[in-house]
């Protein structure tokens, strides 16, 4: 059986684990398929998916920056990716490129499954305004919280991520708003980090009132990225944790998406966690 190409595209891309996790769920499945990783360059998104495309590729996964270019590239997006604006899953169906969106499903499931985190009823912080914060503001609010605040530096990028999601926040009964980053509001039982301010050594995006103790402050980012953001919230009795389980549990969604088949998203986030605190100790 010819194994089929899949690829992760996104500047960088040389950190990433998404090849680690396919080829362990391809194992786990039976599925025979190759992942690799695909650096463009800034200008060269399309170019670079098109011709991977061309040499006989079947999808690919979506990454920093080029999430809401993917979205315009694709010619039918999934509900979720309409509703987004951004994508991170690609497929190729022919011709045809379908765009969908599978990082809220991720975070959603490793914040109530993996970590056991209930998000119905609570304060939600959302930090950002970008492609990752769009990917998972739907997918939060139909997990029904109290209220959702977006914080994030240009507030007309945040109005407009607000706004286009008005209409399933009242659907699901959640108050949505946007708020200065430097006045977000106190005592958050979720605070989610959705920046990449940590890649480029920028500081804690917010103020530490904005934590409650002993609730959870989640950083999508995970490995050496998330961990200023993760001591800073442990060191103010939140508990940290870093995106390592939403990256297992979206690749898990893409995974299904492609081939159809769904891959146990928790042993591999085990085995991976186990394999990184290795690496890590060597």
């Amino acid at each position: 059986m010819t194994a089929e190409r899949y690829a992760v595209v996104g500047q960088p891309v040389a950190h990433s684990r998404s090849p680690w996790i396919h080829a362990r769920f391809a194992e786990l499945t039976g599925q025979a398929i190759t992942y690799e990783r695909l650096p463009a360059p800034l200008d060269g998104f399309a170019a670079t998916v098109g011709a991977f495309r061309d040499a006989g590729g079947r999808g690919c996964n979506v990454t920093l920056p080029f999430k809401f270019e993917a979205a315009r590239l694709a010619d039918e997006l999934s509900p979720r990716a309409q509703l987004a604006g951004a994508c991170n899953t690609l497929r190729f169906d022919g011709a045809r490129v379908i765009g969908d969106n599978t990082d809220g499903v991720g975070l959603v499931c490793d914040i109530v499954q993996q970590a056991g985190v209930a998000i119905a009823g609570q304060r939600v912080l959302l930090v950002g305004a970008g492609g990752a914060a769009a990917g998972v503001l739907g997918p939060l609010l139909e997990q029904r919280p109290a209220e959702v605040v977006v914080a994030n530096r240009t507030r007309d990028k945040a109005e407009a991520l607000r706004a286009q999601h008005a209409a399933l926040a009242t659907r699901c009964g959640v108050r949505l708003q946007v708020v200065p980053l430097d006045r977000p509001g106190t005592a958050f039982d979720i605070v989610v980090n959705a920046t990449a301010a940590s890649l480029a050594g920028g500081a804690i995006p917010v103020p530490a009132d904005a934590l409650r103790s002993g609730k959870l402050a989640y950083d999508m980012m995970y490995g050496a990225a998330a961990a200023p953001f993760l001591a800073w919230a442990q060191a103010h009795g939140a508990i940290g944790r870093d995106g390592l389980g939403m990256l297992v549990e979206q690749a898990a969604e893409s995974f299904f998406l492609w081939r159809g088949v769904r891959p146990p998203a928790g042993p591999v986030l085990a085995e991976l966690r186990a394999l990184l605190a290795a690496e890590g100790a060597a």
